[in-house]
């Protein structure tokens, strides 16, 4: 059975050819699973790429403050000289971090994106806590 992260990330990729690097981590910044699609060139570092997952979990919970009074955030796209960062929520313990080439349609990869599901992973989380508790 294929780890249900690494299954995540790689249909993640396949939303668009134009997205370089998908990765699924916690709210605390841990990385379950990244990829970067082979073809892709690597701007920042691996240590440069956990720093970035880190701020946009971090960015992530911060935005989470004001959700009762505005809503909850549905995406979050960062547009730089060289890519496009696209951060989605994966429930409310995760995010799907991916960026995309500068000229890509972020229109398209956050609406295939949103509808990508935890479901696997959520079951396992659960699993594990109740291993703890018992």
């Amino acid at each position: 059975m294929e780890d249900p992260y690494v299954d995540l990330v790689k249909k993640a990729l396949k939303i668009s050819p134009e997205i370089q690097f998908a990765s699924v981590c916690n709210m605390l910044g841990v990385v379950k699973h990244s990829e970067h699609r082979s073809d892709a060139q690597n701007f920042l570092t691996k240590s440069e790429r956990r720093k970035s997952i880190e701020s946009a979990t971090r960015a992530w919970l911060l935005r989470n403050e004001f959700a009762p009074k505005i809503g909850k955030c549905k995406f979050v796209i960062a547009q730089y000289g060289k890519i496009k960062r696209i951060v989605i929520p994966l429930g409310d313990n995760h995010i799907l971090y991916m960026t995309a080439t500068q000229n890509a349609d972020h229109s398209k990869i956050t609406n295939k994106a949103i509808k990508l599901r935890l479901g696997k992973i959520t079951k396992i989380i659960k699993s594990q806590q109740e291993q703890i508790i018992a």
